[in-house]
């Protein structure tokens, strides 16, 4: 095949994806002081994202070096599964954000450990399932009028897959007003509290609405063109449209870790600690409040 730029960009990407989420798994899931519920939920977007890299590679290399339809189903189901996984794990953290916040006095319990593993179990298994959907049969491979904008993926299923994401943007737009709400009504009444200015209580509500605003913002830009272009573009829309909405798609893995991982502070303390070899990764850190993570 007649090499096609957009493949390579999606390769170079998928490497820069693998290697960023796989730095935070590691530092993850091999620090005791990463046990809490929070940690596990980011620990489970970085191995979904994780994956996602490791598909688009593996989608170019047997593209172009082995061509086979078997092997394009199981790569198109990792990357559907993958993909589908870090957006479920964006909302599960989503979720548990809103809880720390609505229930603070409750969060820090056994409940919330069980919690997080059935928001786990929830989020992994819907994946697989949607990932398997391709390989178990629904694709378009004997019909090729039946293809959506994504082959092999069927139109139908590519509207499921669609429309699921935009109810996803939905709960999670939904729990960020709430959040958003409980924010300032938090930053109001310490400002009563302690006799701060108006300016002092503006200031910290814009601070807590400023989170919120950037993870739904760089989400909504990252999916939303290709969810609207599942729904309505079918096998006889050009595949530049395609690309170029699945190429802004796939930088919501590559921005995650950014968000999510490397601002935090005590992931912040391992890194620095593993790279200049001063200090034990292993060393225990106070973990704050899933709010701000």
């Amino acid at each position: 095949l007649a090499l096609n730029p957009w493949d390579v960009v999606l390769c170079i990407s998928g490497t820069i994806i693998s290697c960023e989420n796989a730095v935070v798994v590691v530092v993850i899931f091999y620090s005791p002081a990463f046990r809490a519920p929070m940690f596990l939920l980011i620990g489970s977007l970085a191995t979904a994202d994780l994956l996602a890299g490791v598909g688009l590679i593996l989608h170019f290399a047997f593209v172009y070096f082995i061509p086979s339809e078997a092997v394009s189903l199981l790569t198109v189901g990792l990357l559907v599964s993958s993909f589908t996984a870090s957006v479920c794990s964006l909302l599960a953290i989503t979720i548990d954000r809103y809880l720390s916040l609505y229930n603070a006095l409750t969060y820090y319990s056994e409940r919330t450990v069980t919690r997080t593993y059935i928001m786990l179990s929830l989020t992994w298994g819907a994946s697989i399932c949607y990932g398997l959907l391709p390989v178990m049969g629904w694709n378009c491979l004997e019909e090729p009028s039946a293809c959506s904008v994504v082959r092999p993926l069927t139109k139908s299923h590519l509207a499921l897959l669609s429309a699921s994401l935009l109810a996803v943007l939905a709960v999670m737009l939904q729990l960020y007003v709430q959040i958003c709400r409980i924010v300032c009504r938090h930053a109001h009444q310490i400002a009563v509290q302690r006799h701060f200015l108006a300016s002092s209580h503006y200031g910290s509500a814009r601070k807590g609405i400023a989170t919120p605003a950037l993870i739904l913002g760089t989400l909504a830009s990252c999916w939303l063109p290709f969810a609207v272009y599942g729904l309505l573009g079918d096998c006889s829309s050009p595949a530049l449209y395609t690309y170029a909405t699945l190429l802004p798609a796939t930088y919501n893995s590559l921005l995650n870790p950014v968000i999510y991982a490397f601002r935090n502070r005590e992931i912040q303390k391992v890194l620095w600690a593993a790279c200049c070899g001063c200090v034990s990764p292993t060393l225990p850190f106070r973990s704050r409040s899933p709010s701000d993570v």
